[in-house]
């Protein structure tokens, strides 16, 4: 089996900056498209970035200027770093991955806060 461990979620001040990972580990032959999600209390998970295998990203456009994904496959991990951090950006954020070409997989998300 394959599990995705995300780390580096926390509280931060309003325009300050956190660094997301996501580890994955077990079976893995190959990653494919990788992004992260997130959820609010009361709102629905939102599709925040994505990275190709080859490196090819897409933001959502709350996010654009701000954010930027990338990932070290020699590592099977995935990064988010996010600027200018906002409250509105307060959420559970999750990874996601498909592994050897057709399986999906989640982790179990890192919190954010973002408050004064």
């Amino acid at each position: 089996q394959v599990h995705l461990v995300e780390s580096g979620g926390g509280l931060v001040q309003p325009g300050g900056s956190l660094r997301l990972s996501c580890a994955a580990s077990g079976s893995i032959f190959s990653i494919n498209a990788m992004g992260w999600y997130r959820q609010a209390p009361g709102k629905q998970r939102e599709l925040v970035a994505t990275i190709t295998r080859g490196g090819t990203t897409n933001y959502e456009d709350s996010v654009k200027g701000r954010f930027t994904i990338s990932r070290n496959n020699a590592k099977n991990t995935v990064f988010l770093q996010m600027n200018s951090l906002e409250p509105e950006d307060t959420a559970v954020y999750y990874c996601n991955a498909y592994v050897n070409t057709y399986t999906n997989y989640w982790g179990q998300g890192t919190q954010v806060t973002v408050s004064s």
